[in-house]
């Protein structure tokens, strides 16, 4: 399997993977709209993503909701690696025939050129999210596993975040693994599982091994400085480096599994050259939580600037309180071991981003929007 098509190949994990496989003697392309929301409007001057690629791989620029830039990418590609949407849990909320246009509408279309057109395409790998287990898995002291609704807005308004059960029980957050129940909190979550199960359920009955791999946060150098709407990093580093403060919001307390892009660029990598991967779920992730404010102060001693974390009680709807990874599916079937620790990844991500030219993203208006949806509080 030669020929590899990556699509949404100039974004942050899609570049990083185009590199890494050019390097091992695959011959790439690349199909990528470049965005402004993650290149800024002049890819050519502000997007350090797709200057990497240029000249590195054959780039079409081009968009997964038309079918005959479909039809120009598949054509004699061996696998493709299905990395494009709109990312943003917040955002999705408020842009629903955007995340469902793009994200499904586009998958159909490529499953359907799959189906009814000629083609060499032996394997299909559709990027998935955390974002499907939506509060994940917990565990009830009498009762055993549960898996929560979404939190109460009014508790949440007294400054209340922990999972709590309706018989006052709090709960204990456990890793959730790949057969955990699938409920998303927000219509990104949605997209991405039925993106998921459209690639498992089409590509098995027509003879094309499906791998459906669930990213966990990613995060690291190359990551968009541009995207006010996803990122908690990469908002951060423009806040502080712009000069502002920091908004974190609830407690703090609320945690996420933290993933070096490299080793998530590994464990497609492992997905496109084993066999073992094919007809499978994965989590990619390191299964070790990692709380907001923790993320905070690594970001102040690594930039060694002066500023305020404030932990406004703020929240949106539709977040998570935590969701930590069970990888050891994906160590035992394909030999992954997460190799990049979170203090070695800030300390790499932040020496990169100290090295950009930092703008004001706008974070500010974002939060202004989402305000005026009525999904921050």
């Amino acid at each position: 399997m030669k020929n590899i098509l990556i699509t949404g190949g100039a974004g942050f994990i899609g570049s990083k993977l185009s590199l890494q496989l050019k390097k091992k003697g695959y011959e790439i392309t690349v199909i990528d709209n470049l965005s402004s929301q993650i290149h800024g409007k002049n890819p050519e001057t502000d997007s350090p993503l797709y200057k990497s690629i240029v000249g590195q791989v054959n780039f079409i620029n081009g968009d997964v909701v038309r079918p005959e830039d479909w039809e120009k990418a598949i054509k004699g590609q061996d696998v493709i690696v299905h990395l494009a949407a709109e990312t943003g849990t917040g955002q999705s909320m408020y842009q629903i025939e955007k995340y469902t246009s793009v994200n499904v509408s586009g998958t159909a279309k490529m499953l359907d050129l799959l189906v009814n057109k000629p083609h060499h395409v032996k394997k299909v790998i559709i990027a998935s999210s955390r974002a499907v287990y939506g509060e994940g898995k917990y565990l009830h002291p009498e009762l055993g596993l549960i898996y929560p609704k979404p939190r109460n807005v009014e508790e949440m308004r007294k400054g209340h975040f922990e999972i709590q059960y309706p018989d006052g029980q709090f709960l204990k957050a456990l890793p959730t693994d790949e057969e955990s129940k699938i409920h998303p909190t927000s219509i990104y979550g949605i997209t991405k599982y039925t993106q998921e199960q459209m690639v498992m359920t089409a590509c098995s009955s027509m003879g094309v091994a499906p791998v459906a791999v669930r990213f966990q946060n990613v995060y690291g150098e190359g990551q968009s400085l541009l995207n006010p709407y996803t990122g908690i990093l990469s908002i951060f580093s423009s806040q502080i480096l712009n000069g502002n403060d920091i908004n974190v919001f609830e407690d703090g307390k609320e945690s996420r599994d933290f993933i070096h892009v490299d080793d998530a660029v590994e464990a497609v990598v492992k997905c496109i050259e084993n066999d073992a991967a094919d007809g499978e779920v994965f989590n990619v992730g390191t299964g070790i939580p990692t709380d907001v404010i923790t993320v905070a102060e690594n970001l102040k001693k690594f930039y060694n600037r002066d500023f305020e974390i404030n932990v406004s009680g703020q929240f949106r709807l539709g977040d998570i309180r935590h969701n930590f990874a069970d990888i050891s599916k994906i160590k035992s079937r394909l030999n992954f071991q997460p190799r990049i620790s979170f203090e070695e990844g800030i300390g790499k991500f932040t020496n990169w981003v100290l090295q950009q030219n930092i703008r004001d993203v706008k974070f500010k208006e974002s939060l202004e929007e989402m305000k005026v949806k009525g999904l921050l509080k």
